[in-house]
C-alpha cells in the first residue's frame, strides 16, 4: 500500500510538471527544480517504506526497492525527454500515414512542417482549402494552386459557371483552367488567406496541386531525403 501511495504521489508530480510546462514554474519552483524535488522525495519515501516493512526478508525488500527505483527513473526519463519522444512519435505517425504533415523542431530550434515522400516518389499532403480537407500534390513547378474539377466542387465552387481561359499543361496534356481566389489555404499550422488558384476542366487533372501561389509565401522550402521541410 505504501508503494502504491508513493507511485500516486510521483504520478501527480509528473502531471503537474506537464500541465505547467509552458509556464516554466510549479508551486513557485522552476520545473527542473520541482522535478528533482519529486524524484528525491519519492526516493526518500521509497526507502522509508522499505525500512518500515522490517518484517519482510532483507533480500525481498531490496528486490522490491530496486524494481520501484527503476520505475521511478523510467518515469523521470520520460518527462525529461518528452520533447524528443513526441517528435519521434510524430515522425513514426507521418511515416505510417502518408500525407500527414507533422510539426517538428529543427536543429537550430526553429519549428518546421515535415511532409514525407509517398510510394510514387511524390510529396502529397492533406491541405485544408476553405475549410475542406483535400489531398494535394506539392508541385513547385505549378505557378499557382490548381484544383481538380471534383475538388473544386467539394469546396463549394460552381465549376460550371467558371470561365476556362488560361492554358495550362498537366500530366494529361494541354488543357484550359479557370482563375479563382481561395479564401484560405492551410497545411498544418501554416495558414494563408486569399490565395490565387485555378480550376482545371473536368477530367483533365486527377489530383489537385499545391503550387507556388501558396509555397512562395513560405520562409523556406527544403527537400532532404524522403522529407520535404516547410518553414512559415
Amino acid at each position: 500500500m505504501r508503494l502504491l501511495v508513493l507511485l500516486a504521489i510521483l504520478g501527480l508530480g509528473l502531471v503537474m510538471l506537464v500541465l505547467n510546462h509552458d509556464d516554466g514554474r510549479t508551486f513557485g519552483l522552476a520545473n527542473d527544480d520541482f522535478g528533482r524535488l519529486v524524484m528525491l522525495s519519492s526516493l526518500v519515501a521509497l526507502f522509508g517504506a522499505g525500512m518500515l516493512a522490517s518484517r519482510r526478508r532483507f533480500g525481498e525488500s531490496l528486490r522490491q526497492a530496486a524494481i520501484w527505483l527503476v520505475i521511478i527513473l523510467a518515469l523521470v526519463a520520460v518527462y525529461l525527454y518528452r520533447t524528443d519522444l513526441q517528435s519521434f512519435a510524430s515522425r513514426m505517425t507521418a511515416g505510417l500515414i502518408p500525407g500527414r504533415a507533422i510539426v517538428t523542431t529543427a536543429a537550430d530550434g526553429s519549428r518546421m512542417l515535415v511532409v514525407h515522400r509517398m510510394e510514387g516518389g511524390h510529396f502529397a499532403a492533406d491541405v485544408a482549402v476553405d475549410g475542406v480537407s483535400l489531398r494535394m500534390l506539392v508541385d513547385t513547378g505549378a505557378s499557382t494552386v490548381v484544383l481538380s474539377h471534383d475538388d473544386a466542387l467539394r469546396i463549394g465552387i460552381d465549376a460550371e459557371a467558371l470561365t476556362y481561359s488560361i492554358p495550362v499543361m498537366t500530366a494529361n496534356g494541354r488543357t484550359m483552367a479557370a482563375p479563382v481566389t481561395l479564401r484560405q489555404v492551410a497545411i498544418g499550422p501554416i495558414v494563408r488567406d486569399n490565395i490565387r488558384a485555378m480550376v482545371a476542366q473536368d477530367g483533365n487533372l486527377d489530383e489537385s496541386l499545391l503550387g507556388m501561389s501558396f509555397l512562395g509565401t513560405l520562409g523556406s522550402l527544403e527537400m532532404a531525403g524522403d522529407e520535404l521541410r516547410l518553414r512559415d
